[in-house]
């Protein structure tokens, strides 16, 4: 299993510093996820709302107030700049 998401601090707009279960600390700009999508992703937005990101401690990812989250797996996979594919490998192989 990836690692998961332990903390969370936004820092501007759509970026947020993200601590993960292994140590590994990113900041990941997640603009490109939200803007434009619609649905879900509209009260996202707008960044006063975009900023009441919080830990989901029992899925281990980010949520928000109505109930958006993302997959813990896609984001430390772009936290760490690796594929998910050559992740799983490593963890086989660890």
């Amino acid at each position: 299993m990836f690692p998961r998401v332990a903390q969370v601090r936004h820092l501007k707009d759509y970026e947020l510093e993200i601590r993960f279960s292994d140590g590994t600390v990113a900041k990941l700009d997640l603009g490109r996820r939200i803007r434009g999508r619609g649905g879900v992703f509209e009260p996202l937005q707008n960044v006063d709302f975009f900023a009441q990101v919080s830990v989901d401690r029992e899925a281990g990812t980010l949520v928000w107030p109505n109930g958006v989250d993302f997959c813990p797996d896609v984001l430390y996979a772009e936290a760490t700049g690796k594929d998910i594919a050559e992740l799983g490998n490593e963890l086989e192989l660890a």
